[in-house]
């Protein structure tokens, strides 16, 4: 009863963890927003000095998300110390100890990122790289809750080898989806959102003037177009191929979820253009991709090959199976 009563509390902090670094995100789109940057001054991690913020909206927004770091931060400190005292075999597996390190490292970069955006002049690149890091934290934490609380069950289902392609193509998804988000988070930035102030033409035209804000507007678009239609064919494969759809449905629900949500990141996209970024379209077009990112890091990892003697064997996985090419 005491182990499992540990286990729950390890499976709780860790989804709590997800749940706050997701937070964390949504409101650094809200302090970028409502353009509370400078809510607390030039001061890190104090706010104006002082230790509480002052009762101004801006100071308000910039000091939550702020506070919400450090819980967020707490909490993982506390999954990680529990996870190693009481459960020290987890740490034994591969993926584990490099999604651990990949969310402390990301979530100290992140940190680091907020502070030289307070204390030093603001570059639309380096934004732009503080929201891509932001993701990848997000992103680091979902796989770490689902391997601490699932860890097993995804080691079994990826006894079955996925044909190569597929493989690639997953992985190749998530990185063209982290250059698609980066660019977008660079148009935010650099005030170019609406450069174009119509969807999904640009200026009434198909391919408009490429120069300034309105080319990296279209880089933008034209980047999320290519990457929509890799996804759909991804999806239409997985669909189409019986032998893969019965053997490996995770991959197909996660596959089918991504499209999904980059359907609805198109969608919010289009909102922002068309309500001249109001604030609950900013904050849509934000928490989607978020999810979006997550989704596609769980796919990727779900196409990872497992190490020879990684996983419990039984009699309904007795050997590595392959499905058809």
């Amino acid at each position: 009863m005491r182990r499992e009563r540990r286990a729950r509390w390890i499976g709780w902090l860790a989804w709590t963890n997800a749940l706050a670094m997701g937070l964390v995100l949504l409101l650094g789109a809200t302090v970028t927003a409502t353009g509370s940057g400078f809510g607390c001054g030039e001061s890190w991690p104090l706010c104006h000095g002082r230790l509480l913020p002052p009762l101004t909206l801006e100071g308000i927004i910039e000091y939550s998300h702020r506070l919400a770091t450090l819980v967020s931060g707490l909490v993982l400190v506390a999954l990680l110390l529990l996870v190693a005292l009481e459960r020290r075999s987890v740490f034994a597996r591969w993926e584990t100890r490099i999604v651990a390190g990949l969310l402390v490292g990301t979530l100290v970069l992140q940190s680091a990122l907020g502070a030289w955006a307070v204390l030093a002049p603001r570059y639309p690149p380096v934004m732009a790289v503080h929201f891509g890091v932001s993701l990848t934290v997000f992103a680091s934490a979902l796989l770490l809750a689902l391997i601490l609380t699932r860890g097993e069950s995804l080691r079994e289902r990826r006894c079955v080898a996925l044909p190569g392609s597929v493989s690639w193509a997953s992985w190749g998804l998530l990185v063209g989806t982290y250059a698609v988000v980066y660019l977008g988070a660079y148009v935010r930035h650099a005030n170019a959102s609406l450069a174009c102030l119509d969807w999904p033409l640009c200026q009434g035209k198909l391919v408009p003037d490429l120069a300034g804000p309105t080319g990296i507007v279209f880089l933008h678009r034209s980047s999320a177009l290519l990457l929509t239609l890799a996804l759909t064919s991804l999806v239409v494969r997985l669909w189409r191929d019986d032998a893969l759809r019965r053997a490996r449905p995770d991959i197909v629900r996660s596959g089918t979820l991504a499209l999904l949500l980059l359907l609805a990141q198109s969608a919010t996209g289009a909102w922002v253009v068309f309500s001249r970024m109001s604030l609950g379209s900013i904050l849509a077009h934000a928490a989607v991709v978020t999810l979006l990112f997550g989704v596609l890091s769980v796919l990727a990892y779900q196409a990872l090959p497992v190490r020879a003697g990684t996983v419990r064997r039984s009699a309904a996985v007795a050997e590595p199976v392959q499905v058809s090419r």
